[in-house]
C-alpha cells in the first residue's frame, strides 16, 4: 500500500475573476491521482507582496496524496499552466493563479527545485492566517512554532501586508457572485 502524506497548498489569484480562478484551482487539485482534497480555508483578500499587482485572493488547502513531494510540485505547476499562469517572466508579476507546496507531512526539503516548507510563508500573512483557520496547532517544521503562533506574530510584525477574511468560497460566490476581479 503506498504511504500517504498531508500536504498543505496555498492558492492564489490576482488577474481576471479571482473567486472562479480559485473555486478552478480547487477544483483541479481533487483531480490529481491518487490525492484527497480534505478541506480548503476561507477565502482572504490581501495586498500584494513583493510584486506590483491588484488585490490577491487568497487561501489554503490541505489534501492527502500518494504523490512524493518531487511528483506533487510538478503536478502543481502543471495545473498552474494549464490555468493559464507563465512564470517566464524575469521578475514576479500578478498571476491568474498561483499554486504553491508549502508543508509536505513535518518534511524539511532543501532540494535544487523545492524548498519544504516554503521558503517564504512565515513572513506572508495571506499564508499563515488561511493556515493557522485549517490547523492552529500545526507545527511549522523546523522552528516548532504553531500556525496560529506564526499568523499572530505576522499581525503585529507586517500589518502593512493587508488582509481581510471573505468566508468560505460558497459564503463568497452567493455574496459577491463570480464577479470579483481586479
Amino acid at each position: 500500500m503506498k504511504s500517504r502524506a498531508i500536504a498543505y497548498i496555498g492558492l492564489g489569484s490576482n488577474l481576471g475573476n479571482r473567486v472562479l480562478a480559485l473555486e478552478t484551482a480547487f477544483e483541479k487539485l481533487k483531480t490529481l491521482p491518487d490525492t484527497r482534497c480534505l478541506s480548503l480555508s476561507d477565502l482572504y483578500e490581501t495586498s500584494p507582496v513583493e510584486l506590483e499587482g491588484g488585490l490577491f485572493l487568497n487561501a489554503v488547502a490541505a489534501i492527502e496524496t500518494c504523490m512524493g513531494p518531487d511528483l506533487l510540485l510538478e503536478s502543481l505547476l502543471g495545473l498552474e499552466t494549464a490555468l493559464g499562469r507563465t512564470r517566464k517572466q524575469s521578475k514576479p508579476l500578478s498571476r491568474a493563479v498561483d499554486l504553491d507546496l508549502l508543508l509536505y507531512r513535518d518534511t524539511v526539503i532543501e532540494g535544487k527545485n523545492l524548498t519544504v516548507p516554503h521558503p517564504r510563508m512565515l513572513h506572508r500573512r495571506f499564508v499563515m492566517e488561511p493556515l493557522a483557520e485549517l490547523a492552529p496547532d500545526l507545527e511549522i517544521p523546523p522552528t516548532g512554532i504553531t500556525a496560529s503562533e506564526a499568523a499572530a506574530k505576522l499581525a503585529v510584525l507586517h500589518p502593512e501586508q493587508e488582509i481581510t477574511r471573505l468566508g468560505t468560497l460558497e459564503e463568497v460566490k452567493t455574496n459577491y457572485g463570480l464577479r470579483i476581479e481586479d
